[in-house]
């Protein structure tokens, strides 16, 4: 199985109460092997709910303590989005996920970079907080912005050997 951002498969749980639809992903949902999920609304938030950086730090920071989750006008969400990771991984470990595919720049699900925590849609490499705890326990774990029809195929072929 594969977990994959819900946002990605054009559910309506970015944000804004839109969706980050990927026609490439979506093509091989019906595989039956993409697992939907949204860190953020597992952590509790709702949708929509306002932007959210992290703040002088990576998802790794987050998970140790170092630094926090904030909303826009400064509300702090650290441990919804500790607890919205932790509940995917609870998925991780109670199906055989081979791989994860997960929205860039997110503070959740971003896998290279995320925001820098200054909204002002600058960048800083890093991972969001459940992108992190995934490569933590070994997940493979990739943005959309990486994957070609290939990389998509392989993964599929690769879940079947599990």
């Amino acid at each position: 199985m594969i977990i994959v951002s819900a946002c990605l498969l054009g559910l309506n749980t970015k944000y804004d109460g839109t969706t980050n639809a990927q026609a490439l992903i979506q093509k091989y949902s019906s595989s039956g092997k993409f697992i939907p999920v949204c860190p953020e609304q597992l952590g509790g938030l709702p949708t929509p709910r306002s932007p959210m950086e992290i703040v002088n730090g990576t998802g790794k920071d987050v998970l140790l303590g170092r630094c926090a989750v904030q909303g826009e006008q400064g509300e702090v969400v650290t441990s919804k989005f500790v607890l919205g990771a932790k509940e995917v991984f609870k998925i991780v470990e109670m199906v055989k996920v081979t791989a994860a595919i997960l929205k860039e720049r997110s503070p959740s699900c971003g896998v290279n970079h995320i925001y820098d925590g200054s909204f002002s849609h600058h960048l800083r490499a890093g991972q969001g907080v459940t992108a992190a705890i995934l490569k933590e326990h070994n997940v493979p774990v990739y943005s959309e912005v990486e994957l070609s029809e290939e990389r998509i195929l392989k993964l599929l072929r690769d879940d079947e050997g599990h």
